[in-house]
């Protein structure tokens, strides 16, 4: 297929996500997975009561992170993944948990399948970060 987007260039993935919005259902969406899936529970302990803060932050992560605007920077100063994490104790089962609410939230939306898979297999990227710092 020479006309499918090249993701992962320029703004390709903001775009397929559905900007800042999509992006923003998709937080939506996977906290809510947090919320209900049972091999969620160990994560979803990890986060504060109110989520308000925590959907902010990942949504405007993930905009800059998918090449959108970097907002979360501008609010919130730079992120550095495993640093950020390491106050919390994430084995496998964690990680496991973080990845399955994520890809039953991206199956949630409106994207290709292409874009889901490349998004999924992305987002295990710093997944395999923050494990990989909590184990040092």
């Amino acid at each position: 297929m020479a006309d499918a987007p090249l993701y992962g260039f320029s703004d390709t993935s903001f775009q397929a996500a559905g900007g800042i919005e999509g992006i923003r259902q998709l937080v939506d969406d996977f906290y809510l997975e947090m919320g209900t899936l049972p091999e969620a529970k160990i994560i979803r302990e990890m986060h504060k009561t109110d989520l308000t803060e925590s959907r902010d932050k990942l949504t405007l992560f993930l905009c800059g992170w998918m090449g959108g605007p970097s907002i979360y920077r501008e609010k919130y100063g730079n992120i550095n993944i495993p640093r950020d994490h390491a106050h919390l104790a994430i084995g496998e089962a964690e990680r496991d948990a973080w990845l399955l609410c994520m890809e039953r939230a991206i199956a949630k939306q409106n994207y290709s399948v292409e874009f889901a898979t490349y998004l999924l297999g992305q987002l295990r990227i710093p997944a395999e970060r923050i494990l990989s710092a909590s184990k040092k």
